[in-house]
């Protein structure tokens, strides 16, 4: 798994989460999980089921947090310049296409309802870090190769 590159916030969302995940949310689940047991037979218990499934998924997401939080990148967006990386907002114009898309670089982990997020791991990200407007770049994309012109950068609102 890649380091990802989180803000500041992103990150302090994400050790909130984790430890929510592991103290509240795991007692909620295993009280579900006991009063279900107390319905009888759990061979044909709807409710022990839907709470070891939910417990299953919560441990998931930890396992995932844990991961993430131990490999996390957290950037200082305030030194930002003119340049693509993690943390800015960038407008993007492809080849013989006039509409301008803007995405905020980094984790998915960043995911605002403002800006749809442009992950650095991937073909697009990895060959517009580093760029500067007005530079235009290649990449492979799933069917073809592509080209982009980076149209602008700026630390986001």
């Amino acid at each position: 798994m890649a380091e990802p590159h989180l803000s500041p916030q992103a990150h302090a969302r994400l050790v909130a989460e984790l430890e929510e995940r592991t103290t509240s949310r795991r007692r909620e689940l295993s009280l579900a999980i006991e009063r279900a047991r107390e319905h009888g037979d759990i061979k044909e218990n709807a409710d022990y089921d839907a709470a070891k499934n939910e417990q299953g998924i919560n441990e998931a997401r930890v396992r995932q947090l844990e991961q993430m939080l131990a490999n996390a990148v957290v950037i200082d967006s305030s030194t930002a310049g003119d340049v693509v990386e993690a943390g800015t907002v960038v407008d993007l114009r492809y080849k013989d296409d006039d509409d301008m898309l803007t995405y905020l670089v980094g984790s998915i982990e960043e995911r605002n309802e403002k800006y749809d997020v442009l992950s650095t791991n991937s073909p697009i990200g990895m060959a517009i870090l580093g760029k500067k407007p007005g530079d235009t770049v290649t990449y492979q994309g799933p069917k073809r190769e592509m080209s982009v012109t980076v149209v602008a950068v700026r630390l986001p609102d």
